[in-house]
């Protein structure tokens, strides 16, 4: 029988479990980024695992050095990546002429008065068009501050994200064996084989992820190489190995890519006429690359997601947008693996719920 007690206590109950519901998702929202790390170090450690497990059987290297020299290997490939673009940075910066302002200076005025022959041909009266358009009262001037500030701090939150990857990566490898066991402890024996076949099944889709991914960025690479050598760009190489692998971020990535790529091409043609060489070959080397993201869109990123993590596109692309407003370029960058491993323990623990059978019937 209801009471006005028993309802008093119920709903203080209620009221209770609300509370720490809202408290808990307040504290998973304060450590996100922490969160990040965590599962960007699982997802690092679940590709570094194969390489430390050659090391240990094939070389006999120790669990602690088998580690050690598979994070000194990342390292130096990411080092190997940083220097392999120096001779891009120092190419631009001789075309540039950094370290003389007055040569900046005459090629900035030299850059002017071409862009203004060129609109003076085509009878483009560029002021007067300001005027009209009144866009000196629509743009912000401290745009180009906010943006150098968002650089710098974009350039201080990755360096720390790095070393703290590293650093939670190096003991979920070194003490695997210790973090395994002592959650085999805390699971109920019930659930251990679900949770065994989980794991199984998620390593085995973000193997086949990872490996379509350097498929898929192995062929952008190549074919922006053959754009930029058909119209003869300086450092053809690391401009196309730079724009391919900013597509591991989704849709954000290639339309950057393709800005910088523009960008380089004038810089590597400063010093030719811009209506009849450097504006033509800018704009033939920005559709050579949306050709190119055409054809990603089309065949190879289609072909990534059926084939590998078992996923539709149109789930892919919800997925990497709500990251990326919820977490940003890092949330776009894990969007895909972290929707798998959420699919797989889903099938696993919950397979019937009737959004889980959809999403996961592929799997």
């Amino acid at each position: 029988m209801l009471t006005s007690k028993t309802i008093a206590n119920g709903i203080l109950r209620a009221i209770g479990i609300l509370t720490l519901i809202v408290l808990l998702l307040y504290f998973i929202y304060q450590i996100q980024t922490v969160l990040v790390y965590l599962v960007v170090a699982i997802i690092f450690s679940m590709i570094a695992n194969p390489i430390i497990e050659f090391f240990r059987r094939r070389l006999k290297f120790s669990n602690t050095l088998a580690v050690v020299t598979t994070l000194i290997l990342f390292i130096i490939l990411f080092i190997g990546l940083l220097f392999l673009f120096v001779p891009l940075i120092t190419s631009q910066g001789n075309n540039l002429s950094l370290l003389d302002t007055k040569s900046i200076e005459n090629r900035l005025v030299n850059l002017y008065g071409q862009i203004n022959s060129y609109l003076d041909n085509h009878n483009i009266d560029i002021e007067q068009v300001i005027k009209e358009a009144d866009l000196t009262s629509k743009l912000r001037f401290n745009y180009f501050t906010d943006f150098f500030n968002s650089v710098i701090g974009t350039i201080s939150s990755f360096g720390i994200g790095l070393v703290s990857v590293l650093f939670i990566s190096f003991f979920l490898l070194k003490d695997k064996v210790m973090f395994i066991v002592g959650f085999m402890r805390i699971i109920p024996d019930s659930q251990e084989e679900k949770i065994l076949n989980s794991i199984e099944k998620i390593r085995e889709l973000l193997t086949r992820y990872f490996i379509g991914l350097i498929v898929q960025l192995t062929i952008i690479c190549i074919l922006y190489l053959i754009v930029l050598l058909i119209f003869g760009v300086e450092n053809a190489f690391v401009i196309a190995f730079l724009c391919a692998l900013l597509n591991i971020v989704p849709y954000v990535g290639p339309l950057i890519g393709s800005v910088l790529a523009g960008v380089l091409t004038m810089l590597s043609n400063i010093n030719n006429d811009f209506q009849t060489v450097t504006l033509p070959t800018t704009i033939y080397v920005m559709i050579g690359f949306f050709i190119v993201q055409m054809i990603d869109n089309n065949v190879s990123s289609p072909i990534i997601f059926s084939k590998s993590v078992n996923s539709h596109p149109l789930e892919i692309f919800l997925v990497v947008l709500i990251a990326g407003i919820l977490f940003g370029i890092v949330g776009m960058i894990i969007a895909v693996p972290v929707f798998t491993i959420l699919k797989v323990i889903s099938k696993e623990f919950f397979p019937e719920i009737k959004i889980v059978k959809a999403l996961t019937r592929n799997i």
